[in-house]
């Protein structure tokens, strides 16, 4: 018998947010509008309070014109992870500023302080940490570092919607931070991303840049780009946020179930969650031997229906847009996880009965391959 197929990730869209969709498009008020404007006020109440939130056309956008209302551009240097996807140095380098990469500690997965302090030179201007896998970074001995040395401090918070630390929501600690809201991210509005800005200042610059440079039309104040939202992505992100929290909720769930099940098994190192840390688990991601992982994923994905995915097998200093900006550098805990991580199914979709199945496979995969 073939088992139904578990993807690794699953997009919840359903009849509300296709009514929005249509409400939107009868309307006839499809660009940039009245749900973009309301998502903004929305997303800054639910999950970055006391921030102003600008809305774009994707988190890759929103870390640029972020970086760029901040004033980084040539001859900064933004300290940034290598262990997370290319878009976070992407944008560093698209401003004509340095990407410059740290290692992770190895337990969450996030920039390591030791690692950012080595690299601070007379050029560094800024320290981004990524909120892996939905677990918050080290905002307070990062934010520390960053403060005492007149650095600028940036959250990509891509994964991290609702993650906090010791009760402040992430977002809320850098002078910009970015939510991704593409398809596989805990909530998504189709495509976009959302900039929660720290000063009205900054909030202005980013929608000054989203629009061709102009907050009036025809009145450019500035060179911008075109990365706006739709009225139409907005109205999904809209009816996406409202159930955010209870999809948090079954995630968390998922989540402890998985660590439950696979708990005790020497060949399998589990997630934890740092004191203080609410993690919201975009991945639940384990650790297994390098030379294991490649068998592994392959014989839980034919043998047994279940989809994992390697977030992520290549560090973006490896890679080979990224890799003129640290030549010969070498980051162990980076390199390492790359070789070792996989990420099992956590999303809300997943069934009593599949979360079972995917324990079981798990355990057998692993258990056959010792």
């Amino acid at each position: 018998m073939v088992l139904p197929f578990i993807p690794p990730a699953k997009p919840l869209v359903g009849e509300a947010e296709r009514r929005a969709v249509d409400e939107v498009l009868r309307s006839g008020m499809i660009a940039q509008g009245p749900q973009v404007a309301a998502f903004e006020v929305e997303f800054a109440a639910e999950l970055t309070p006391g921030r102003a939130c600008v809305a774009v056309n994707s988190g890759t956008s929103g870390l640029h014109l972020g970086l760029l209302a901040a004033g980084i551009g040539p001859g900064d240097e933004v300290i940034v992870p290598s262990f997370t996807f290319a878009a976070t140095a992407n944008a560093v380098a698209l401003t004509g500023a340095t990407p410059v990469f740290a290692d992770i500690e190895p337990t969450h997965f996030c920039l390591d302080l030791d690692s950012v302090r080595a690299q601070l030179t007379d050029r560094t201007a800024a320290i981004m940490p990524v909120h892996l896998y939905g677990h918050p970074a080290d905002v307070d001995g990062l934010g520390a570092l960053a403060a005492a040395h007149g650095l600028q401090f940036f959250e990509d918070a891509a994964q991290a919607h609702g993650a906090s630390w010791l009760g402040r929501p992430v977002g809320t600690f850098g002078e910009f931070a970015m939510f991704s809201l593409y398809p596989t991210k805990n909530m998504t509005s189709g495509e976009g991303g959302m900039v929660a800005c720290a000063d009205g200042d900054l909030a202005r610059g980013v929608r000054l840049l989203r629009n061709q440079g102009m907050e009036r039309q025809y009145a450019n104040e500035v060179v911008g780009f075109n990365a706006r939202m739709t009225d139409i992505h907005a109205a999904i992100g809209r009816v996406q946020l409202a159930r955010l929290a209870g999809w948090t909720q079954t995630r968390q769930r998922n989540a402890a179930y998985l660590s439950a099940g696979l708990a005790g098994m020497a060949e399998v190192a589990l997630p934890t969650v740092a004191d203080g840390a609410t993690h919201v688990w975009h991945q639940y991601t384990i650790r297994v031997d390098a030379s294991e992982r490649d068998r592994l994923a392959a014989a839980l994905r034919d043998e047994h229906g279940v989809g994992t995915g390697v977030y992520y097998p290549i560090p973006s200093h490896r890679l080979a847009s990224l890799a003129p900006f640290a030549p010969g550098l070498h980051l162990p805990e980076t390199e390492r996880a790359a070789a070792e991580v996989i990420s099992l199914p956590v999303h809300p979709a997943l069934t009593d009965e599949e979360l079972e199945r995917i324990v079981a496979a798990v355990r057998a995969v692993v258990t056959a391959g010792a």
